[in-house]
């Protein structure tokens, strides 16, 4: 009885939407992965102490007019993955852990709203800051049991012919189990995809190209091809996610000015919380804004005709904004100028050049450098010979790694991590998923749609029912 009330309400919503201002033309969809609450309020707080004061400093997205807060539980678990909630985000059906834009059955494929769109005539984007075949990026395009299943995602990328992909690269761009079959790349070529490796290479390649997909370069991934860098680690040639999103946009519109989706994660937001890694969360959260404001651009030259929603998949890390003592020092986590990953391979570098003369005075100086510990935050002797500690297991060669979902880093910058988030007072309580509510975001059409609480899967129908995409 109250799912078929909600239901009417819904229809009376969308329906007084679309008579007073007519269908979305344009539609942004942006998924900050593992973006809970608290990582856009700890953002916003950060930046408010950056100025000096207590509160917050809006971002772009924060200020839409309509909100709500989004419930993210798979069809099999409290708790949701990535490809679930991708799914759900997508499709608008509940999913089991692992599977992609697939029902719990595991074989019932289901149209996305990427899908719907490009049946309607629209002109079709998905993009991302990690690697194209991914969790929530394949949600849009690809119907498969096991997210794992990387190459066969990367078939259906190509086998879905949308007009515009971008993101770090392809993860398993050869078949392993049939050394003959041609690589991924080649079959992109075959299928009519221009594949631009860099921004410079998009804006030389793109005006003669009817089908793109945006990498970065060779280079970048032989570092890392499974996702371009933190913007904390961003180096001046990297790609980044603000520029994926201005090309999507650049490209799509003169695919088909009548109407496009585009679909933008921020993906490494959810790799830095599972690292626990405050600073470089909330760098990645005002680069994922960065993002945003290129759509919202776009929104103010076209404010009668352009959605634009920004939610999450599910919150991630269980990140709070306090630790008891009523207080908060985000302002320190300034001083961090490396994710706790990178700075792990440069102390590793480091003890490697050194060798036995990888002294206590050497790692004091990279910490000094990277966190700004004894030059910027104050430590007591207590704390220093935390760090003392954790350098004396290094060298001796007794403490093991600390191995996340998706990085790894040595006792010293766990130490480092560790000791800034208790300076900074923002506790963690796993290094996993949260069943956390996560926020939904929206400015334009239909956009009055998106509030209260909702659920997940009521996201992707409402965009496809605002936008007028066949069903």
């Amino acid at each position: 009885m109250k799912r078929t009330i909600f239901s009417t309400l819904l229809l009376v919503c969308l329906s007084l939407s679309l008579l007073a201002q007519g269908k979305a033309k344009y539609v942004f969809y942006f998924i900050g992965d593992g973006m809970g609450v608290n990582q856009v309020n700890g953002t916003e707080t950060y930046l408010a102490a950056l100025e000096g004061r207590i509160g917050i400093t809006p971002l772009c997205f924060t200020q839409f007019p309509y909100t709500g807060l989004v419930t993210t539980f798979s069809a099999t678990n409290g708790v949701t993955d990535s490809a679930a909630g991708g799914t759900a985000l997508a499709v608008g059906n509940k999913t089991k852990n692992g599977a992609i834009g697939v029902k719990a059955d595991l074989t019932t494929n289901v149209k996305s709203v990427a899908e719907k769109a490009d049946a309607s005539g629209k002109a079709v984007g998905i993009a991302t800051s990690v690697s194209i075949d991914h969790a929530t990026p394949a949600s849009f395009y690809a119907h498969v049991r096991d997210r794992g299943m990387y190459h066969q995602i990367g078939k259906q990328l190509i086998a879905a012919d949308f007009d515009f992909y971008a993101g770090s690269d392809f993860l398993q761009p050869e078949n392993k189990k049939k050394s003959e079959e041609k690589d991924l790349y080649t079959q992109c070529h075959e299928a009519g995809y221009v594949i631009a490796r860099g921004y410079k290479d998009f804006g030389k390649k793109a005006k003669k190209a009817q089908k793109m997909i945006l990498l970065q370069t060779e280079e970048a991934s032989k570092k890392e091809r499974g996702s371009i860098p933190y913007a904390i680690d961003r180096n001046e040639n990297d790609l980044t996610l603000e520029e994926i999103t201005q090309a999507g946009i650049n490209f799509l519109y003169k695919k088909n000015p009548d109407g496009f989706f585009l679909m933008v994660e921020g993906g490494k937001i959810d790799w830095a919380c599972h690292s626990n890694d405050a600073a470089t969360v909330f760098r990645e959260v005002i680069d994922f804004d960065k993002a945003i404001k290129n759509a919202y651009e776009f929104y103010q030259k076209h404010p009668d005709e352009t959605l634009i929603v920004v939610t999450a998949d599910h919150e991630t890390g269980g990140i709070s904004l306090g630790t008891g003592a009523y207080e908060i020092h985000t302002d320190l986590l300034q001083y961090q100028n490396k994710s706790a990953e990178t700075f792990s391979k440069i102390v590793a570098a480091k003890h490697q050049q050194t060798g036995s003369e990888f002294s206590w005075d050497l790692t004091r100086q990279l910490l000094q450098e990277h966190f700004g510990f004894w030059t910027n935050i104050a430590l007591s002797e207590k704390e220093t010979n935390q760090l003392r500690k954790a350098h004396n297991a290094f060298c001796e060669g007794v403490a093991k790694d600390t191995r996340t979902l998706y990085a790894s880093e040595n006792v010293i910058a766990s130490a480092a991590r560790k000791l800034l988030a208790q300076k900074a007072m923002i506790g963690w309580t796993s290094k996993g998923h949260s069943n956390g509510y996560v926020p939904v975001f929206a400015i334009g059409v239909g956009a009055e749609c998106f509030t209260g609480r909702i659920d997940n899967t009521e996201i992707p129908e409402k965009i496809a029912q605002v936008a007028g995409y066949a069903q």
